[in-house]
């Protein structure tokens, strides 16, 4: 039976101690969609929208989200990061967002590149739900992880 890290023996939640883990260089990528009419994605690729290039400030708040993560989850770690990469791309039916996350360290990256592709997701929601409140995110899930002592993981 798999132990969860993160509840004590007493069932009791803790953060996960690392400090006698291996500083390794760690790396996640994250990706999500945002569901929407094409006449939504036509607003949301020309930049023409009352509150501007919805790309661009989605894939900004994106990286300050990966950067905040620690103070969202109550059990991450704060990590240094090295790199935080927030691209987000039209795709047949919307959006999607791919968050790449790297760091050299004792803990992995998967929470904050989860962190960034939500925030970006829900960013685009935000801007665009004047044009469009129907749309749906969806498909949030991790995609890729490597380093650490689990090894590299591939969805």
């Amino acid at each position: 039976m798999t132990r969860l890290t993160h509840i004590d023996e007493a069932g009791r939640a803790r953060m996960v101690d690392v400090s006698d883990k291996a500083v390794t260089t760690r790396q996640a990528v994250a990706e999500g969609f945002l569901r929407m009419s094409p006449q939504t994605l036509d607003l949301a690729l020309s930049g023409q929208g009352r509150k501007g290039d919805v790309r661009a400030v989605a894939e900004i708040a994106g990286v300050m989200a990966a950067k905040r993560t620690a103070d969202l989850i109550p059990m991450c770690h704060p990590l240094a990061l090295s790199k935080v990469e927030v691209r987000v791309e039209p795709a047949e039916g919307g959006l999607s967002v791919t968050a790449r996350v790297k760091t050299t360290g004792q803990t992995g990256v998967e929470m904050e590149a989860l962190t960034a592709a939500s925030v970006a997701l829900l960013t685009l929601y935000d801007m665009l739900k004047a044009a469009e409140k129907g749309m749906v995110i969806e498909q949030v899930r991790l995609v890729e992880k490597t380093g650490g002592t689990s090894g590299d993981w591939r969805a």
